[in-house]
């Protein structure tokens, strides 16, 4: 029996040296891969404020208005001239800022008709924009046909959308009126808004 306590003591070291071999191949500091503290996630773009202010696209931009350095006449106007129909077109920009849109609708030609929607439809295609406004330029020429009377006006609309961002339209806007013949009304013979040519202008 003496004889085998050489040997548990050798197998006593063995293991005592194998338990020495796989805590030194432990790494000492595992903080060092895995820190605690994890960095901060980057904060997100904030998005654009939809009632920040907005300016008009200056004239002979892309989106803005023609540069017409003419003068603008500053004598009286009838509201059967052309300029009264321009301010036809200033006014529905100015209601549908406004957010009137029944009356804005009520300015194109038929009854509203010739917008090619209803009245509700027309509200509701204004429904995604938080801020619209427009302008307009100098008329055209008045043009006669069939006993009414046309009229191009170029004009711009700009804004936000509610999503804060900005958006520009631009093209010409067609007025009618029916010329002061027997039998004609008092509505048919203001000018009404006839057809818009006005399209998105892509951002910069």
């Amino acid at each position: 029996m003496a004889a085998s306590r050489p040997l548990l003591a050798t197998s006593a070291c063995a293991l005592a040296l194998a338990a020495c071999n796989q805590q030194s191949a432990t790494p000492a500091t595992p903080s060092a891969q895995f820190p605690a503290t994890l960095p901060a996630a980057p904060a997100s773009v904030p998005a654009e404020d939809p009632n920040a202010p907005v300016e008009a696209p200056a004239p002979g931009s892309p989106a803005g208005l023609p540069d017409d350095r003419t003068p603008i006449s500053e004598a009286p106007f009838t509201p059967q001239s052309a300029q009264g129909a321009a301010d036809v077109v200033q006014t529905y920009f100015a209601l549908i800022g406004e957010k009137k849109y029944a009356q804005a609708w009520s300015l194109w030609a038929a009854g509203g008709a010739a917008s090619g929607m209803t009245a509700a439809e027309f509200a509701a295609s204004f429904d995604k924009y938080s801020q619209y406004h427009g302008n307009v330029g100098a008329p055209g020429q008045m043009e006669g046909a069939a006993g009414s009377s046309y009229v191009e006006v170029p004009a711009i609309a700009y804004g936000r959308l509610k999503t804060g961002e900005p958006f520009n339209l631009k093209g010409p806007i067609t007025l009618k009126r029916v010329n002061d013949v027997p039998g004609s009304t008092a509505e048919q013979r203001r000018w009404h808004i006839q057809t818009s040519g006005m399209k998105p202008v892509p951002q910069p």
